[in-house]
């Protein structure tokens, strides 16, 4: 009895909250940027090697203006649709999304929303135009009118921009673990922490690797401790991907235990939706860790999987499920 309390008692704890960034002061009004006089200006410097390009690829150059945040050139074109693809590191397409944005379009008769686009070995990429493009090309479309961006690296950073766009954590980890592997491929120089600002989070690229090793990985029940105890490396980007494919392993690894567990627990007549969630959560030592600096990735995994190997599913109770926790593994053998 004095265990369990103990453990409701741990249960009840609520984590420290995190520490809150400090506001960001508001700019004084139009103080940045470039005024409509500025933006259609013909005095900026046309990018002619990317307007040849266009209209040996078949398109046409409607105009270029100047981005009004920071001035950068932009080229207003249509471009062959047939030539237009989307970037290998974005996420998966969905068939439902495309339908309905077609039929959509098929019912105006009209499409009015460019798509983002970078010129890449002869052909199109666009980096957040995929359903756009699928779409168009169902209702049997010619061309695509496309923001045509000069500087090819803009494609690795527009995923920066889709914030709006709510990507599920699988839809994220993927789009950032391929765009990783495209930077690599590219032989793009640099450590990886100096491409943080494109990754947004170490634990997309772990957990990214791992989707792509098991696309029916659930990534949701391990993200908070492999955000806990992941880092950017400041290793080169070809090094840092290949510890990030081994640590994907190892995450694997104790998937295959949690859900030796899991298939127990509903052998033994246990049944509920967050049952990975709740084996995770009870291997997790995290949760009952205080402050003390970011553990390490490997000995965190070995200690898990130990904990899962260990686990006594004779020890959960029915009402335990709801709690969604309780105390740690070891701590429930020791009173079992």
């Amino acid at each position: 009895m004095a265990a369990k309390s103990a453990r409701k008692s741990a249960a009840a704890k609520k984590p420290a909250a995190a520490p809150r960034k400090p506001r960001r002061k508001k700019a004084e009004p139009k103080s940045r940027g470039l005024s409509p006089q500025d933006v259609a200006s013909d005095s900026v410097e046309y990018p002619t090697e990317i307007l040849e390009a266009v209209r040996t690829d078949g398109g046409e150059v409607l105009g270029v203006y100047r981005d009004p945040l920071g001035g950068h050139p932009v080229v207003l074109a249509v471009l062959p649709i047939d030539k237009v693809e989307p970037t290998p590191y974005q996420r998966d397409l969905s068939e439902p999304h495309v339908k309905r944005l077609a039929s959509a379009m098929e019912r105006l008769d009209r499409f009015l929303d460019p798509v983002i686009a970078v010129r890449k070995e002869g052909r199109y990429w666009t980096p957040n135009g995929n359903h756009r493009l699928h779409a168009s090309k169902l209702l049997g479309a010619k061309s695509i009118v496309a923001l045509l961006l000069p500087d090819e690296d803009v494609a690795y950073q527009i995923l920066a921009l889709n914030t709006e766009k709510a990507h599920n954590l699988k839809e994220r980890s993927l789009e950032v673990v391929r765009m990783y592997r495209g930077l690599v491929g590219a032989g793009r120089a640099g450590k990886e922490s100096a491409f943080a600002h494109l990754f947004e989070e170490p634990a997309f690229i772990t957990l990214g690797a791992a989707y792509e090793k098991r696309p029916r990985y659930s990534a949701g029940a391990y993200h908070p401790f492999v955000k806990a105890v992941e880092d950017f490396m400041d290793v080169p980007l070809e090094d840092a991907l290949k510890v990030r494919d081994a640590r994907a392993d190892r995450l694997l690894e104790l998937d295959d235990a949690v859900v030796a567990v899991v298939d127990s627990l509903k052998a033994k007549g246990l049944q509920s939706p967050y049952l990975k969630n709740f084996v995770v959560a009870r291997i997790n030592f995290l949760r009952f860790k205080k402050n003390g600096g970011k553990p390490d990735f490997d000995d965190t995994v070995d200690r898990m999987l130990a904990s899962a190997r260990k686990f006594n599913v004779d020890s959960v109770k029915r009402e335990d499920l709801g709690s969604m926790g309780g105390g740690p593994v070891e701590a429930d053998e020791e009173h079992a």
